[in-house]
């Protein structure tokens, strides 16, 4: 794979690429509108979507950091983004091109002050991972193989530029308007920082290991403190298939079962009892071992749920309340799904929506055992996210609305069934965390 000699670090630098990626785009339209009077209006549009999605990934790839985390996110979107998107975007979980070895020597040396052969025997400065906010390395240190995260330079300082040169775009896409719209664009930069903040990571990585290392059928690395600083971090080297590589090949059922049943108690302990959660559930931040255990990477994204947030979301989750017009009404303003100065018609059409949204997506937890290897259960949640995704009745409406907690939390939720279905785990048993 080609490799990267610098990136683009000034505000300025990084808004002319997206400049040029946006001359690009309105090209692909004037040959999109050609394309359609010569040729079906499906053909063309997919035409359109693929070139776009390649030239704006090609752009964020060479930008990383935020930018391209904005991707990884978007790549989670199945039901709502066109295949295209998904397909292209979900190379920035762990597929991208990765800094150049001499680049990577002086980045090293900038972070901390020495020369990688200096802390380690041996340091490989070609990667064995590439992703959207940092890179990875293999080294040996006395015989022990390590794994070894190095941040690409100046991700941490072009957060807020990269955030305000998307904003209008989110702004646009999601109907966001009032005066706290500004509550969600901090949400996702504060937890963008602490993505950054490496030694946060380490202790958050211990921690969540300590804590759920007797959830069976999981493994986390070690973590090195002394050989880590705010932007590297050093761990031991897992083996194992990313869990998209595993669930290509795989034809064993009983051990697609049993990662997924590990995969659901994982994100059932922590948000349940432990109140924090690994907020980024991704194929590539998850390895599958020679010996069928589930490896958990990157804990740089976690989410505290505090408890104003935890109780009425999951009372949201039983079907009781949710079928109770009164107890839904209550726990939608409780969340700020509606507002004191919604009108009338919001009031209507965001009280439908929830209970449409709710009674399908809580259908997990309704009952013991669930199987996500289901495609009508996914097909119907594709389906009503593309029908409210095309709704003028929506567009037309105050999007803003939701407790900001929503953005992590319902990320991870989307995130882990995808997960679950791609392994087409069945038969999994959704309280089995309350036995740890």
């Amino acid at each position: 794979m080609k490799t990267i000699d610098s990136i683009p670090i000034t505000k300025i630098s990084r808004a002319s690429k997206l400049v040029k990626t946006g001359a690009k785009v309105g090209v692909n339209y004037i040959k999109y509108y050609g394309d359609k009077m010569v040729n079906s209006e499906i053909e063309a549009k997919d035409r359109l979507n693929k070139n776009n999605a390649e030239d704006i990934y090609d752009s964020l790839k060479t930008l990383k950091g935020s930018a391209l985390k904005v991707a990884q996110m978007l790549s989670m979107e199945k039901s709502i983004m066109p295949q295209a998107y998904v397909e292209k975007f979900s190379l920035s979980q762990f597929s991208v091109p990765p800094l150049s070895p001499p680049l990577v020597i002086k980045t090293f040396k900038t972070y901390f002050g020495k020369h990688p052969e200096d802390l380690f025997d041996t340091f490989n400065a070609t990667s064995v991972n590439a992703a959207s906010i940092g890179q990875v390395h293999a080294a040996e240190k006395d015989g022990k193989k390590y794994a070894v995260k190095i941040q690409y330079p100046g991700v941490a300082e072009s957060i807020a530029s990269d955030l305000s040169l998307v904003k209008p775009i989110a702004i646009k896409m999601f109907n966001i308007k009032g005066k706290d719209s500004d509550k969600y664009f901090k949400e996702v930069e504060n937890k963008l920082r602490e993505e950054t903040n490496y030694i946060l990571e380490l202790e958050q990585s211990v921690e969540i290991a300590e804590a759920c290392q007797h959830i069976p059928n999981l493994v986390f690395p070690q973590y090195y403190k002394e050989l880590s600083s705010e932007r590297i971090i050093t761990m031991d080297y897992m083996k194992g298939d990313h869990l998209s590589e595993f669930t290509a090949y795989n034809t064993n059922s009983d051990l697609s079962n049993q990662l997924g049943q590990a995969l659901w108690d994982f994100y059932m302990y922590q948000i349940h009892k432990l109140r924090k959660v690994h907020a980024d559930p991704h194929p590539g931040n998850f390895l599958v071992s020679e010996n069928g255990q589930l490896i958990v990477l990157d804990f740089g994204c976690m989410k505290t749920i505090p408890n104003e947030f935890y109780v009425p979301y999951f009372e949201l989750a039983k079907k009781e309340n949710i079928e109770n017009p009164e107890i839904f009404k209550s726990k939608l303003y409780e969340l700020e799904i509606l507002r004191a100065d919604d009108s009338p018609e919001e009031l209507q059409f965001f009280s439908t929506m929830f209970y449409d949204l709710l009674s399908l997506f809580t259908q997990p937890f309704h009952n013991e055992e669930f199987d996500f290897a289901d495609p009508n259960f996914f097909n119907k949640v594709s389906e009503l996210g593309q029908r409210y995704a095309k709704s003028t009745e929506l567009r037309n409406m105050n999007g803003n609305r939701g407790s900001k907690h929503f953005i992590y939390i319902n990320r991870t939720f989307f995130g882990l069934y995808n997960l679950m279905f791609d392994l087409k785990a069945k038969h999994i048993k959704i309280n089995n965390f309350i036995n740890y």
